[in-house]
């Protein structure tokens, strides 16, 4: 794969290079106009979407970051996106184009004084994993080998005049108006800022680490304080294969099951007894070994869960909620769901639309066992989706809905639901948890 010997750091350059991504698009739209004279509507969209996806994909990959950790969440909004920008978003959670040798060594020099040669007994210099905000390398010391994540120069500094780019983009896809938005954005640009603090990174794989070391099938690698600093990590090399490649060739059953209810303990468990979570959930953070053993890796993104969002989010999962209106509506309110400010249409469409997909996205806590393999409950979720994105009258409300913790505690649900989904994992145990 190419390697990348510079990164756009200041405002100005990265800016530029979303400008000139967005021309491209203008282009890609110039084309399509003219490809529906001559063929159908929907192959004309489709190429549209390949063409667009492939043209901000490449313009988001030079610069890495928060703008292309931005792609890797959309990634996993799989009823959100056409299928030809999950596929292409898809890669920047594990398979971008890595930072040259000589940037490596630069970097290392910058941290430790000394060149990777001087700490390591070896070290590749050519770069395994590169994905949005870091890139792994493989190394040995005394005898052990090892990881060793490094930072792409500059991310952190850029994060906040990244986000100021992609604002507009996100408030005009995810209709976000009105006072108070802010919020959510300041959510997202908290945590990208964490995720690039590789000292806090430690500090937390070793503290879910030990928080889940009796939970079964379960491995962490273990992380070397001398050998790490705030843009570098080194820590044990796992041995296994992305999740993802295990899930396209798998054909047992019973593995599928076993690494399903090993995915839904460890959430359950961050979730309800640690109160905090690897709100991180795509295919590139986890392993499976050649024993069918799940491996963790890569706890920079982080929720917290205070008391006062935990209690009426799972009391707004329970059925005995959900089918009453009077406390439905109370929990509504509690989670900022519903606004005082709101008029009387808005709460009746609002209060109509969470009713219905609560209903049917809460089904799995409602259940003692649950198929995740179901295609009809996907299904279900994708035909809701779809009919919500195309609502004119949802368009012309203001969407700017819920508490600051729904955008991560969201994620972490559909990114996991997912992960379940392609695994095609049958007969989870749902409170299993509660067990180990």
């Amino acid at each position: 794969m190419k390697t990348i010997d510079k990164i756009p750091i200041s405002k100005i350059q990265r800016a530029g290079k979303l400008v000139t991504t967005g021309a491209k698009v203008g282009v890609n739209y110039l084309k399509y106009y003219g490809d529906k004279l001559i063929s159908s509507e929907e192959k004309a969209k489709e190429r549209l979407n390949e063409s667009n996806a492939e043209d901000i994909y490449d313009g988001l990959k030079s610069l890495k970051g928060s703008a292309l950790k931005v792609a890797q969440m959309l990634s996993m909004e799989k009823n959100i996106l056409p299928r030809a920008y999950v596929e292409k978003f898809s890669l920047s959670q594990f398979s971008v184009p890595p930072l040259s040798p000589p940037l490596v060594i630069k970097s290392f020099k910058k941290y430790f004084g000394k060149s990777p040669s001087e700490i390591f007994d070896k070290f590749n210099s050519t770069s395994l994993n590169a994905a949005s905000i870091g890139q792994v390398h493989v190394a040995e010391k005394d005898g052990k080998k090892l990881a060793v994540k490094i930072q792409y120069p500059g991310v952190a500094q850029s994060i906040s005049s990244d986000l100021a780019i992609v604002k507009p983009i996100a408030i005009r896809m995810f209709n976000i108006t009105g006072k108070g938005s802010d919020k959510y954005f300041k959510e997202v640009e908290d945590k990208l800022i964490e995720e690039t603090n590789y000292l806090l990174e430690i500090k937390q794989s070793k503290a879910v680490s030990e928080a889940c070391k009796h939970l079964p099938n379960l491995l962490f690698p273990k992380y070397y304080d001398s050998l790490s600093s705030e843009r570098i990590i080194t820590m044990d090399w796992m041995n296994g294969e992305h999740l993802s490649e295990f899930t396209d060739k798998n054909t047992d059953q019973e593995k599928a099951n076993l690494l399903g209810q090993t995915l839904w303990d460890f959430y359950m468990f961050q979730i309800h007894e640690f109160r905090k979570v690897h709100a991180d959930p795509h295919p590139g953070n986890f392993l499976v070994t050649e024993d069918t053993e799940l491996i963790a890796l890569d706890f920079g993104c982080m929720k917290a869960i205070p008391d006062d969002f935990y209690t009426p989010y799972f009391e707004l999962a329970d059925k005995k909620t959900i089918d009453n209106p009077e406390l439905f509506t109370k929990k509504l309110y509690e989670l900022e769901i519903l606004r005082e400010d709101d008029s009387k249409e808005e709460l009746a469409f609002f209060s109509e639309m969470f009713h219905e997909l609560l209903s049917l996205f809460t089904t799995p806590f409602n259940s003692e066992i649950f198929d995740f393999s179901d295609k009809e409950f996907f299904g279900k979720i994708a035909d809701i989706g779809e009919r919500y994105s195309k609502s004119t009258q949802l368009r012309s409300m203001n969407g700017n809905r819920g508490s600051k913790h729904f955008i991560y505690m969201n994620r972490t649900f559909f990114g996991l639901y997912n992960l379940l989904h392609d695994l095609k994992a049958k007969d989870v145990k749902i409170n299993n948890f509660k067990n180990l």
